[in-house]
């Protein structure tokens, strides 16, 4: 039988999709419309940027950011055309692929990285008090950590 959700937490629940969905397509936009990105290309050059060597094998790109391998094999494709990112074989084992960040997907990062800071503030943070941004921190913390405990059982 399914336990319904009652008025605060559907409220609750409806409130974090329509902020998150929001804030995401506010940034997105304004990635995209300076400089020609998308949030999720902002997102594999975060992720490489802040990996060892700049480099990630494949496989744990995905599962970083969520993605299918098909998914993120087709967000490479385009970033690898704009050269911010290469495919290289891994030295050891030629069947496992790294995503490596360029040069130039570092410029780009590093010139993008300014506005979406900017973003992340005008968008969310400046809508809430330091209280409340600690207690969003600490409850979806909560939240992650409780799923990933779950999962490993």
């Amino acid at each position: 039988m399914v336990k319904w959700l009652d008025e605060e937490e559907m409220n609750a629940w409806r409130g974090l999709v329509d902020v998150f969905s929001d804030v995401e397509a506010s940034l997105g936009g304004e990635l995209v419309e300076t400089f020609g990105i998308s949030h999720g290309d902002y997102a594999v050059l975060v992720a490489l940027s802040e990996a060892t060597g700049h480099k990630h094998r494949m496989c744990d790109l995905a599962s970083l950011l969520h993605l299918s391998p098909s998914g993120l094999t087709r967000r490479l494709d385009g970033l690898v055309k704009k050269g911010f990112v290469a495919r290289e074989p891994l030295p050891d084992d030629r069947r496992v692929t790294l995503a490596v960040l360029t040069a130039k997907g570092m410029a780009k990062l590093e010139k993008a990285a300014p506005l979406h800071v900017d973003g992340v503030r005008r968008h969310l943070l400046d809508h809430l008090s330091r209280t409340q941004i600690r207690q969003l921190g600490a409850v979806l913390s909560t939240v992650q950590r409780r799923r990933l405990a779950a999962a490993e059982e």
